[in-house]
């Protein structure tokens, strides 16, 4: 009996634990709902409690969230895809021509395009099949630089890196704020980079407008990583982008590297990558200008002894200059080479002066064809520069000063305003590290780094104003766009200096030229008179086209046995050649100098 009431009040116990249990585990559940249910009815006051934030800092962040939730809803799926182009229709298409026109972009179009659109695979076949060691190349800090620049253009930018780079490569992504007055791309930006974005993107914003070198210097000052890698504002990366560049300096130290830059167009977003063998690499103008050239023969030469690929199409090439919105250094290079003129102001200019300092101090600068990047190219620039100064030709003058030596009167041809310009400002400091760093001279780079550069003054019959005997007229350019063929015009002889559109050369090869453009006779079917038609020059004076200074002054193409003439200028301002009589004064020319 015993026994038997101890096992039952045994029983009795555990029945009764066992319906305390049950009833724990009942509130339990029911409390854990009652809490979600209240999380998701009254998220916001939980996520930002009074006991964080006051009310107006509450919906401040509130109307933050909705304005990049109403950016996200506007992207449309699937809209500029693989880098195709796109329109808009209606009110929004109007809207977009009018950004066009003022801003040079279509912002509202960016603005129906996802952050996360897929560039196109432009790379060469090559390049695809290459494998790299992720795991031991060197990592990147890449700072971009932005001045009101468009919301959505920056976000995308910045998302085009985190997509297409891998993190074992990308330490961070520096964004300098170099003071915008763009509303948007303060507290909201500062709230999309901490809601949406991984913590290796930071924002530095910079008090007062800076400009693009020392803004970048700022970014580059707050760097870790092993390459410091500019980007401008508005590019898309393409796939594997950063590989072949890291591998490429891991190799060489002191090579400056930049990708071939493809063209997004401003007005669709169409990301064009013109083929995967048919890039150019950067060059010079006297006037102190960045521009585009051809790959020359003997560097194609230079590849097949030096590069280690099969095929030289992805090979390393060295570049004379660089554009300068996209390049690749060691931190420690940027550094020890003399990082930047911190006296140029806002923006130009220190592309050539990086470009001539690397090379003439013993380093190299490439173009890595396995690397391409696109980027907007505007038709103008929609803001303006500090104090409205022509900040590009004071520092392009403080460029030549330093690195161009005697090679510097060729840019006081090109730019007499701005001999002896008070602007400049002091560069003994930049002489200075030119002889620490113990570097070469401007004639060792044209002869070995730009031997195919064309030089006015020299290996030609004669250079300068090409005037006629007739009036005070001479040939001009009339500022014609180089890039394209245009008829040779006449104008007003400038003097004392001439001016860059009046600068002509005779070559020792019989060919009249300016620095960029060869000249020509339109063929025509009226062989009494015809224009004389400047194409761009290919290469160092291969054209077939060819002239001759005769006894009489006149100048003669060979080709045609015809004159250059200055009569009959009711076609607009255009010069012609026509049938050669030595007794019409408006046939005889002179030029300035006589070559050496």
């Amino acid at each position: 009996m015993i026994l038997r009431g101890a096992v039952g009040f045994r029983r009795n116990v555990y029945s009764k634990i066992l319906i305390i249990l049950i009833i724990l585990i009942f509130m339990f559940y029911f409390f854990k709902n009652l809490n979600t249910n209240v999380n998701n009815s009254v998220a916001n006051d939980i996520l930002l409690s009074d006991k964080l934030v006051d009310n107006s800092e509450k919906n401040k962040i509130n109307e933050l969230e909705l304005l990049i939730r109403a950016d996200l809803a506007k992207q449309e799926k699937g809209l500029g895809d693989n880098g195709q182009g796109a329109d808009l229709t209606g009110d929004a298409k109007e809207k977009g021509e009018k950004q066009l026109a003022t801003i040079a972009l279509n912002e509202e179009l960016s603005e129906h395009i996802s952050y996360n659109r897929t560039p196109p695979d432009g790379r060469h076949p090559a390049c695809r099949n290459k494998k790299y060691d992720l795991d031991n190349l060197l990592t990147t800090s890449v700072i971009i630089i932005f001045y009101n620049e468009p919301y959505s253009v920056l976000v995308r930018t910045v998302h085009s890196v985190l997509n297409t780079a891998d993190s074992r490569l990308l330490k961070e992504i520096i964004l300098v704020d170099d003071a915008s007055t763009n509303d948007e791309l303060k507290d909201k930006l500062d709230y999309y980079v901490k809601t949406r974005l991984p913590n290796k993107v930071k924002i530095l914003r910079l008090r007062n407008r800076l400009g693009l070198i020392r803004a970048r210097l700022a970014g580059a000052r707050l760097a870790k990583a092993d390459v410091l890698f500019f980007l401008d504002a508005h590019c898309e990366c393409m796939k594997q982008w950063l590989e072949p560049i890291l591998e490429r300096i891991k190799e060489s130290r002191t090579s400056v590297l930049v990708p071939i830059i493809d063209v997004i167009e401003a007005k669709n977003f169409y990301y064009s990558t013109n083929g995967y063998t048919d890039y150019q690499i950067g060059g010079f103008t006297w006037d102190g200008h960045f521009d585009w050239h051809d790959i020359p023969k003997s560097e194609r030469e230079r590849q097949k002894r030096e590069c280690k690929e099969k095929n030289i199409d992805i090979c390393p090439s060295y570049s004379p200059t660089m554009a300068g919105g996209l390049f690749a250094i060691s931190r420690e290079y940027f550094w020890e080479i003399g990082s930047y003129d911190e006296q140029m102001d806002g923006w130009g200019g220190e592309n050539l002066e990086m470009s001539f300092r690397v090379w003439q101090c013993g380093g190299t600068l490439e173009t890595i064809p396995c690397s391409r990047v696109g980027h907007i190219f505007r038709d103008f620039h929609p803001y303006s520069f500090p104090d409205n100064r022509d900040t590009h030709g004071i520092n392009t003058l403080r460029m030549a000063v330093v690195w161009m030596d005697e090679y510097i009167d060729l840019f006081y041809l090109n730019r007499p305003d701005l001999k002896n310009h008070p602007g400049m400002g002091d560069v003994t400091h930049r002489k200075v590290l030119r002889e620490k760093l113990h570097c070469k001279s401007f004639k060792w780079y044209m002869e070995n780094v730009y031997p195919e550069k064309f030089i006015p003054t020299k290996k030609v019959l004669a250079y300068g104003r090409l005037a006629s005997l007739a009036e005070n007229l001479c040939c001009d350019t009339l500022q014609q766009n180089a890039d394209k063929p245009y008829n040779l015009g006449v104008y007003a002889c400038f003097r004392p200096e001439v001016t860059a559109s009046q600068l002509l050369s005779l070559t020792r090869n019989n060919v009249l030229r300016t620095e960029r453009s060869c000249a020509t006779v339109q063929h025509t079917r009226d062989s009494s008179q015809r224009f004389v038609v400047m194409v761009p020059c290919i290469g160092d004076d291969e054209v077939s086209d060819n002239w001759n200074i005769t006894n009489s002054k006149q100048l003669k193409h060979i080709q045609t046995g015809l004159c250059l003439d200055s009569s009959d200028l009711s076609t607009k301002n255009y010069v012609h050649v026509t049938t050669c009589n030595s007794g019409v004064k408006s046939q005889k020319w002179e030029f300035q100098h006589e070559g050496s």
